[in-house]
C-alpha cells in the first residue's frame, strides 16, 4: 500500500494512492496515529482523482534519527573516512516539509545549503534492541528524503550537525509512504537527485556501508524506536559540496529528489533575508 497525506476541499487526511487516484481511509487526523493504532484502516467514500488532491509530507515522525557518511564514496567527497560505527545525528519534525512546499533559509544564517537524496525508513513497531533478524518486523515501509544540509555551519562555523541539518523545511518527505510488502529488497533501490534538471546524484542503496538492518538494530540499542519514528539511511556520492568548484542551493532553484519504488518529491527554494 501506498499512504498519502493529501487535502481536499479544505480538509486535510490520510489516503492510499492507487494508481490515478487517492482512496480515503477511515483515519482523519494523521498518518502517525494510524502507525500507532497498529491497524489496518478501511475505506471511506469514494476515490477520488489524484490531480484534484495537494499531496502534502505523508507524515510528521515522532523523531528522526539520520545516519552521516553511509556511502564510502560519499565520505570521500566530504574528505572523509567511514565511520566504524555508524554516525547519529537528529533532525526535528518541524523540519519536515512535502513535495511542493518549499525549502527556505535565512542568509544571515547560512549561504550554503545542500542536497542529499536518501531512503527513509518508517517505524512500525515498538523495539529495543532489535536483533537484525528481526527488524523487518519493525518496519512499517519507506520514504523518500531530502537530508538539506547547511554546510557552513556543519563544516566550519561551529560544525553542530543538528542546527546545520535541522533548520525549519530542511527535511522534504514524501510523496507517500510505500509499506515494507511492496518493497522486496531496501538494499537495491536507486537514489537520484536533480537540481534544476540537471543530474547530480544517482547512487543505489546497495552502495551503503551499513545495511538498513544493521542501522535498525544499532539504532535500537541505544534509543528505543517507536511507531511513527523516522530513520534516515545516508546519501550517495553527487553532493554540491563535493564538487569542485562546491555548487550549493540559490534562491528560485528547484531540487528534486527521488527513491525507486516510492517516487519522487519536488521543492522549490527560496533563500529569505
Amino acid at each position: 500500500m501506498r499512504y498519502v497525506t493529501y487535502t481536499f476541499a479544505g480538509k486535510t487526511q490520510v489516503g492510499a494512492w492507487v494508481g490515478d487516484q487517492v482512496q480515503p481511509v477511515a483515519w482523519d487526523d494523521s498518518l502517525l496515529a494510524l502507525i500507532r493504532a497498529g491497524a489496518q484502516p478501511a475505506a471511506l467514500g469514494v476515490p477520488l482523482p489524484l490531480a484534484s488532491v495537494t499531496l502534502g509530507a505523508p507524515l510528521i515522525p515522532g523523531k528522526i534519527v539520520a545516519v552521516g557518511k553511509n556511502y564510502a564514496a560519499h565520505a570521500k567527497e566530504m574528505k572523509g573516512e567511514v565511520p566504524k560505527a555508524p554516525l547519529l545525528f537528529s533532525k526535528y519534525p518541524s523540519a519536515v516539509i512535502g513535495s511542493g512546499d518549499t525549502i527556505t533559509w535565512r542568509t544571515s544564517i547560512t549561504n550554503e545549503v545542500d542536497w542529499e537524496a536518501e531512503l527513509g525508513v518508517i517505524i512500525g513497531k515498538r523495539g529495543k534492541d532489535i536483533p537484525e533478524a528481526h527488524v523487518m518486523d519493525h518496519i512499517f515501509g519507506y520514504t523518500a528524503a531530502n537530508d538539506v544540509s547547511a554546510r557552513d555551519l556543519q563544516n566550519r562555523i561551529d560544525s553542530q550537525w543538528t542546527r546545520a541539518k535541522g533548520l525549519d523545511t530542511f527535511c522534504p518527505l514524501g510523496p507517500c509512504v510505500v509499506t515494507r510488502d511492496e518493497i522486496a529488497d531496501p538494499q537495491n533501490l536507486r537514489v537520484q537527485t536533480r537540481v534544476n534538471g540537471e543530474l547530480m546524484q544517482d547512487g543505489n542503496t546497495a552502495d551503503m556501508v551499513y545495511s538498513v538492518a544493521m542501522l535498525v538494530s544499532y539504532i535500537s540499542q541505544m534509543f528505543t524506536l517507536e511507531p511513527g519514528d523516522l530513520i534516515l539511511t545516508g546519501t550517495p556520492s553527487g553532493v554540491g559540496n563535493g564538487r569542485t568548484p562546491p555548487i550549493f542551493l540559490k534562491d528560485g532553484d528547484v531540487v528534486a529528489v527521488s527513491v525507486e519504488g516510492i517516487g519522487e518529491i519536488t521543492n522549490s527554494c527560496r533563500a529569505l533575508a
